[in-house]
């Protein structure tokens, strides 16, 4: 899907230090499956290409009990163990996640993982998206707290 030119996007970050040396955190990062680990809600799962590479895909339901959502997404980006971008083409969420690790002096890695939504409703969703955000970035800063309880920290 398309956006079309010019759509304003909403972004949302957040970032944990993890005990993994970039190689390694790259591969914990990016075992989809894995995810479900650690993904406040939601249970992830590679598809195309077993989720790997340019045009690889990704899928992810997001849901509390019955209600819920899921968000297929194809990786248009890979630089391991750098730099992964993956474009959202669903209704409900669209645009971007990015998923970045930084080597750290210390030997181990900043995660940081980063969300350019176009939110649902137009212009609506886009003023309430300061409304929003705070809590779109606490469910981010709690799965990342979960990844890094997850690796031992």
């Amino acid at each position: 899907m398309t956006e079309p030119a010019g759509s304003p996007s909403c972004h949302a970050e957040a970032s944990v230090d993890l005990p993994l040396d970039p190689a390694t955190a790259w591969d914990t990062v990016m075992d989809w499956d894995g995810q479900s680990k650690w993904m406040l809600l939601t249970r992830v799962w590679s598809t195309d290409q077993d989720g790997q590479g340019v045009g690889g895909g990704v899928a992810a339901r997001t849901s509390v009990g019955p209600v819920g959502f899921t968000d297929d997404m194809v990786i248009t980006h890979w630089d391991p163990p750098r730099e992964c971008t993956v474009k959202h083409l669903g209704t409900i969420v669209r645009g971007t996640g990015t998923f970045v690790i930084t080597p750290t002096a210390a030997a181990g890695s900043t995660f940081t993982w980063s969300e350019d939504v176009i939110p649902p409703l137009g212009r609506l969703g886009r003023v309430g998206w300061p409304v929003v955000r705070p809590g779109f970035e606490l469910m981010m800063r709690i799965s990342l707290k979960r990844l890094a309880k997850e690796v031992g920290r």
